[in-house]
């Protein structure tokens, strides 16, 4: 079973508004709400692949009422742990102005509330992945994904990691089967500007090299680089697409790689399946869905 953890799901609220100006009531033109957080968009976009997972997290209030609901409306599994106060955030995403965004604190984690949460995942089996996305709440020491991972050592649990600096690599002497920064993200962590694949390519394989199974480097338009366990280094062009919207199109490619890894065994398909799935979701309005993923194999 894959399980994720989103620690600050949220509802984003993404609109459209034209004209938009600064000081003044403004009108949207388009708008939609949807569950967001990293880790969900993995459990979505696994579910829409036909993999079987469950999401966990917290979850507080109306808006956690509501994120919950609206998973479970598209068939993911959730065990949130709710939490008594406040409410999880709201993300306002202005996708016409410049990509603004506008996101919520979301509510403070108490000790009993983590400590349910660590029992739970003191449950996951020898072969079970679990996958811990995205930042995490100020509530929380920034240790917490190494103190997952350490809890975890040993017992044949599969971790992927998709999170950025401090978080991202204090996991590493854990080995990891699968990191996934993307370049700007690797650039800050060694303080470097990359931009090209081969300029990526060293830094994935010093990622690797301190401990990392699988790292793999999501470029945008430019495509992706996999430093791979089995000690090649691939590389992929982005498939041709118009670009509609980029959020979730990172947690995407972990959701597609995992799929592919799952179904085939194989490191090259499985990065094939990630570039697949992550520009499937950057060339739709929504998370890419198998059909859309599949149609874009066929071109690669």
């Amino acid at each position: 079973m894959i399980y994720t953890i989103t620690f600050n799901p949220a509802l984003d609220y993404i609109v459209s508004v034209n004209h938009f100006q600064m000081g003044l009531t403004n009108r949207t033109d388009e708008e939609t709400l949807l569950p967001g957080g990293k880790g969900i968009n993995v459990s979505i976009v696994l579910k829409n692949l036909g993999v079987e997972n469950t999401a966990l997290g917290f979850m507080a209030g109306f808006t956690g009422k509501e994120i919950s609901r609206r998973l479970e409306e598209i068939g993911c599994r959730t065990e949130f742990i709710e939490i008594e106060k406040g409410f999880s955030r709201i993300n306002l995403k202005l996708k016409n102005v410049d990509g603004t965004e506008i996101n919520g604190k979301g509510p403070d984690i108490d000790k009993e509330s983590l400590q349910k949460l660590l029992d739970r995942l003191d449950t996951l089996k020898e072969g079970d992945i679990l996958v811990l996305a995205g930042s995490i709440p100020s509530s929380l020491p920034d240790s917490i994904y190494q103190e997952i991972c350490e809890r975890l050592s040993g017992k044949g649990i599969i971790i992927v990691v998709d999170a950025t600096r401090e978080l991202l690599m204090n996991v590493l002497p854990f080995a990891p089967f699968l990191i996934k920064p993307n370049n700007h993200e690797l650039g800050e962590i060694f303080g470097v500007t990359l931009r090209t694949a081969e300029e990526v390519i060293p830094y994935a394989e010093k990622l690797r090299a301190m401990g990392a199974a699988n790292v793999l480097v999501s470029m945008a338009g430019e495509g992706a680089v996999l430093a791979a366990a089995d000690g090649k280094v691939y590389q992929r062009e982005a498939p041709k697409g118009r670009l509609v919207n980029a959020v979730g199109a990172g947690d995407s490619m972990v959701a597609g790689f995992l799929a592919g890894w799952l179904k085939t065994g194989s490191y090259e398909e499985a990065f094939k399946m990630g570039v697949a799935t992550g520009s499937a979701s950057a060339f739709s309005e929504l998370l890419a869905t198998k059909e859309e993923v599949e149609e874009l194999l066929m071109q690669m």
